[in-house]
């Protein structure tokens, strides 16, 4: 069965409903930066000088305008985890994600002892500000080291160095328990030393949660325009082969293709992205996915946070673009994210999640695991290592085939 064939046997108006509703979480964007890496294409804007400054309280007034107005598609519904991500959120101040966190938990309230993340640059670490993050509800970092050799750093365009790293560490240290270093691999000029230098150095620290991300060239950034010289493809397979032993030898778990957690430290909120969970998405080019018993609404803000502000201080919709998930998009959404998971997912999670059986990709399911991709034994789902080392091509044979003209 194709997925021409599968919109055939299940039209859109007989799509099957959810029984349930899924997990909520909030993600909470914060859209400047200090300054702005060649290899970053995320919704960022770089802070140019002190003309052009965050304008942090009327940001936080829109935030709130925002998530005050989603309300109406998420009534009754509590909080699992909360993720403040940009851009630098910690470029904020305490007392305005005091202010924020008491809002959402006015609004949406939090579950009991809810993960509530901040995303934080070594270039912006002070222990007092910190200490105040943590008192304001914050209890989890997630710290973007990317690397800890100076060279590397300065060519990925990062704000901090080596020493800077090492300090940011040591003050989440003193302050949070859960914590998450940000690393990446297969840099410019990086041999395989330097990155198990780089490991080794993260998994000696003690923090509870690394993720370890390969380096790629993203559209509409600088490195994509003008390529640095990388490690070939055997060389950063072997820098994969390292992290993934090196993690494991030091007790952490490779629970998602580049996450790797101690015990019962995975990250809450990625792992309900990853099991096509809901969200709310508020902020400058925020994303949503909102179910309801018989649709599932994707949703994008405005991009532009000159925009963004403009609409919310007169009071417009914030919503640029809004679009329902055909039950193709449900099916192929779910495997894109789940497949990510080193342990795969139970088959009883696809249809309670995308209100599908998951017959409707027996025939993909079969393809893959022919190809040795993945092993499905009609109770759980798996990603082989070669599944795994071959993502992308595992994810293929789940795309929705395109109709010809």
């Amino acid at each position: 069965m194709t997925f021409n064939s599968l919109q055939e046997f299940l039209p859109e108006s007989q799509s099957f409903k959810l029984k349930s509703l899924p997990p909520l979480s909030l993600y909470i964007h914060i859209p400047w930066c200090i300054k702005k890496c060649p290899y970053c294409d995320f919704n960022s804007h770089e802070i140019h000088n002190e003309k052009n400054h965050v304008p942090e309280d009327e940001y936080a007034n829109a935030l709130i305008r925002d998530l005050e107005s989603t309300l109406p598609n998420v009534w009754g519904r509590r909080l699992t985890s909360v993720f403040f991500g940009g851009g630098t959120p910690s470029l904020f101040s305490a007392k305005t994600i005091d202010r924020l966190l008491t809002a959402v938990r006015t609004l949406l309230p939090l579950e009991h002892f809810a993960e509530v993340t901040m995303e934080a640059n070594p270039g912006t670490f002070e222990a007092q500000k910190f200490n105040e993050f943590r008192a304001a509800g914050i209890n989890r970092l997630s710290i973007g080291i990317q690397s800890f050799n100076r060279q590397h750093l300065s060519v990925l365009g990062r704000v901090h160095d080596d020493r800077e790293a090492y300090r940011a560490v040591e003050i989440a240290l003193k302050n949070f328990d859960n914590i998450n270093l940000d690393l990446m691999y297969a840099l410019p000029k990086q041999t395989v030393a330097d990155a198990q230098t780089d490991i080794e150095v993260a998994c000696s620290l003690g923090v509870t949660h690394i993720s370890a991300y390969h380096l790629t060239l993203e559209p509409n950034t600088l490195f994509y325009r003008f390529p640095p010289h990388l490690p070939n493809d055997e060389q950063a397979e072997q820098m994969q082969d390292i992290i993934e032993q090196t993690t494991a030898n030091h007790g952490y778990y490779n629970y998602e293709t580049s996450a790797f957690a101690q015990n019962g430290k995975e990250s809450r909120h990625n792992m309900n992205y990853w099991q096509f969970g809901d969200y709310v998405g508020i902020g400058a080019g925020a994303h949503s996915k909102i179910s309801f018993a018989d649709r599932i609404l994707r949703q994008m803000r405005y991009k532009q946070p000159k925009e963004y502000l403009t609409r919310a201080k007169v009071g417009e919709s914030l919503t640029q673009m809004q679009h329902e998930l055909t039950v193709t998009d449900r099916s192929f959404e779910f495997m894109m994210n789940a497949l990510r998971l080193t342990g795969g997912f139970d088959a009883a999670l696809f249809l309670e999640r995308t209100g599908l059986p998951i017959t409707v990709v027996r025939d993909q399911l079969k393809e893959a695991e022919q190809r040795g991709l993945l092993i499905y034994d009609c109770n759980r789902v798996k990603p082989t290592v070669l599944g795994r080392r071959f993502l992308n091509d595992l994810l293929q044979i789940f795309l929705p085939e395109t109709s010809l003209p």
